[in-house]
């Protein structure tokens, strides 16, 4: 039986720094993966699953609280923040912000692992994850990004597919038009959103004016009830 190995997402502007903790945690039981700021890390997070991000707090555009605020709003996934301020406001406005835990930079790379190691141990296993989201006739596979009725594949857009996946992904969680707009990469405003999720229920809904699985929350958005 393979054993999945924990993967990382280093997020920091210093390639030196990036690279140096890719090698040094790839050698030492993890996968990992890196971005160099908030909008290279939101895109691998669309694609991929992790188990722990390692998140710079000072980096040019979206800060790491910015984006730390951000992602709490839709996810779980463990933080540890690293910074190069390590006085105590700084630390606690980390953790407040939803870090699962604080490192201030220079620090040894095996001080970066336990802190992981510990964090992970922390955190119960998930659930296991199926890559298929029932909906009535309708099942939409996440790996492959399709929707079939039966045998029958059902044309998408790639902007429809992006919304569909990103729902499915967060399933049960209603998520605003600009959470879609962005994580979604769309492109226009919150009409656009409305446009694809009406053309989205056209596709998968017996009835699109009465909604059984994207339904509309009132005041925050919407949000996917698979079967």
């Amino acid at each position: 039986m393979t054993v999945e190995l924990p993967h990382i997402l280093v997020i920091d502007d210093d390639k030196r720094l990036r690279e140096l903790l890719q090698r040094y945690l790839s050698e030492n039981g993890f996968r990992v993966t890196t971005a160099g700021d908030a909008a290279e890390a939101r895109a691998k997070l669309q694609s991929l699953a992790f188990d722990l991000l390692v998140l710079d707090v000072m980096m040019p555009g979206e800060s790491g609280l910015q984006m730390m605020e951000e992602l709490r709003r839709t996810s779980l996934i463990p933080v540890l923040m690293l910074t190069a301020m390590g006085a105590p406001e700084d630390r606690i406005a980390g953790l407040e912000s939803g870090a699962d835990d604080y490192l201030a930079k220079p620090f040894e790379p095996r001080e970066l692992d336990l802190r992981i190691r510990t964090i992970l141990r922390r955190v119960p296993p998930p659930p296991p994850v199926s890559t298929e989201v029932r909906l009535g006739e309708y099942c939409f596979d996440l790996r492959r990004e399709e929707l079939r009725r039966g045998d029958s594949l059902v044309r998408l857009t790639a902007a429809e597919t992006r919304l569909l996946k990103l729902l499915a992904v967060n399933a049960g969680v209603a998520l605003s038009r600009e959470e879609l707009t962005g994580q979604g990469g769309t492109n226009g405003g919150a009409r656009t959103v409305d446009v694809q999720v009406m053309r989205l229920r056209r596709k998968i809904e017996t009835d699109p004016k009465l909604p059984r699985y994207l339904q509309t929350v009132r005041g925050r958005g919407y949000m996917l009830r698979p079967d």
